[in-house]
């Protein structure tokens, strides 16, 4: 496989991961708040307090696990985009998406935590196979699934929206909110501020066993504040979400530049049926790189 193809999957599928866990979902606020008429739907005043909105996302979380998705970012000077659905359990999470990175556009899939990257004609030929998917499974002896096997399966368990409302509750406050409107639909949007320093775990959850100590250790001590923005529909359901991690990537001794994206969700509860490619069209990806000597 190419070099920039992997990079620029590896691009998408790290800013989506972490683009959807920036996510919560909710049922609407309890009738004491105030609320206002929404296309026959009533919209709920904002939450005023990160812990509150957290609780209440939660409850929704268990009854809305899927979406589709759209996403849009930039990171190190690179443009990043993709298009998929994602259905949301813990270890077990799915998703299909198509992303464009590097030039490269690339199909992948998470099934039964195996990622499945489908390879172009001109990379089968390359790599001299005629497989049409390469896999990185999460519990893979292969030096390629060893690496990076296990931070794909806990990046997707993390791509769970609870466990951003997890990191909301403990390391976040509100820093504004107001209703507004968002592709012809009454919304509520929320500022939200999250201090790494309160949950350095939780940030750092996804990364490998063997750079985890060493990241935690660059973070401590540091004020990394990260911004995020949130527009909730009248079931606390977000439809658009984005997020700045430059402050996070320039403690981490990262060049200035952005690294930021904007999620948009749609058909939340949508059914998401993502399977695994024909067994006899797969090779592993690290078998596939030590054949070809990378």
């Amino acid at each position: 496989m190419r070099k920039t193809t992997l990079v620029a999957a590896g691009a998408a599928l790290v800013l989506t991961l972490t683009a959807c866990s920036t996510s919560g979902t909710a049922e609407p606020a309890g009738a004491g708040n105030q609320t206002q008429a929404n296309g026959g739907g009533l919209l709920a005043s904002p939450f005023t307090d990160a812990i509150q909105l957290a609780s209440a996302s939660k409850q929704g979380t268990e009854k809305s696990k899927s979406a589709k998705f759209t996403m849009e970012g930039s990171a190190a000077g690179q443009t990043v985009s993709a298009t998929g659905a994602m259905a949301f359990d813990g270890a077990n999470t799915r998703f299909s998406m198509t992303s464009t990175a590097a030039g490269e556009t690339t199909e992948m899939r998470m099934v039964d935590k195996v990622m499945y990257i489908k390879l172009p004609a001109e990379e089968q030929k390359q790599m001299g196979t005629d497989k049409s998917w390469a896999k990185i499974s999460a519990d893979g002896t292969d030096p390629v699934s060893q690496a990076l096997g296990a931070s794909l399966s806990q990046s997707a368990e993390q791509s769970d929206p609870s466990k951003m409302l997890d990191q909301i509750s403990k390391a976040g406050r509100i820093v504004s909110s107001d209703q507004t409107e968002l592709n012809g639909e009454q919304v509520n949007h929320y500022k939200v501020e999250l201090d790494i320093a309160k949950a350095i775990d939780q940030f750092t959850g996804s990364v490998p066993a063997a750079a985890r100590d060493k990241l935690t250790d660059m973070l401590k001590g540091k004020d990394i504040k990260i911004p995020a923005e949130l527009w909730l529909n009248k079931d606390n359901l977000p439809v658009q979400v984005t997020m700045d991690q430059g402050p996070m990537m320039q403690a981490l001794g990262a060049p200035a530049g952005d690294a930021k994206f904007t999620m948009k969700y749609s058909d939340w509860g949508t059914q998401v049926d993502v399977s695994a490619p024909p067994a006899d069209q797969v090779v592993d990806l690290g078998e596939l790189m030590k054949k070809a000597g990378r």
